[in-house]
């Protein structure tokens, strides 16, 4: 199980396009509505969340979270509780955390990007505690998936998939929707 968290203000694409490509390569993923089931996205599209945040199981199922951007998307996942657990769980017990745009400042303030190779939407570096801060538009450092923004919506989804699939399986994907050759 992989979830997606949705606050209300998270960037559409960063957390659409992600759960699109996770589902092709076969992968259990569940959006989880932090502000509600229905989650409005920065750009006013309105999506209703799979699962609620009493849903969220943090067990061995898991295989990671992912954190879209988009303000005031992001400070909404930092103010929650539950994504905090969520975090920490995933740091715990080793699991893959996404977290694109805006998103890694989150993990930067609670340290966990310390020692790491990050990227995050530009102005935010100086919240990446600790980290080498690249200029990548997608970095995986050991189980962690940090991304620049919306415009890297897909390769931040293949990255993920490439920890959870393979990285023969998520090329296949990005072939077959003519990412690039």
């Amino acid at each position: 199980m992989i979830y997606i968290f949705l606050a209300n203000g998270f960037e559409e694409i960063e957390a659409l396009a992600p759960l699109d490509f996770l589902l092709r390569v076969g992968e259990n993923v569940k959006t989880v509505g932090v502000s509600g089931r229905f989650c409005k996205g920065a750009h006013g599209i309105n999506v209703e969340a799979d699962l609620s945040l009493d849903d969220v199981k943090l067990n061995d199922d898991l295989k990671g979270i992912i954190l879209p951007g988009g303000m005031p998307g992001a400070d909404n996942l930092n103010n929650s509780v539950e994504v905090q657990n969520a975090i920490d769980y995933c740091v715990k017990m080793n699991r893959i955390i996404g977290a694109i745009c805006a998103a890694p400042f989150i993990l930067g303030r609670k340290g966990i990007l310390s020692g790491k190779k990050a990227t995050c939407f530009p102005g935010f570096e100086t919240e990446l505690s600790g980290a080498t801060v690249l200029e990548d538009g997608v970095v995986t450092d050991g189980n962690i998936v940090t991304a620049k923004g919306a415009g890297v919506a897909w390769e931040f989804g293949a990255a993920i998939a490439a920890l959870t699939s393979g990285k023969e399986k998520a090329d296949s994907i990005l072939r077959g929707i003519q990412w690039k050759k």
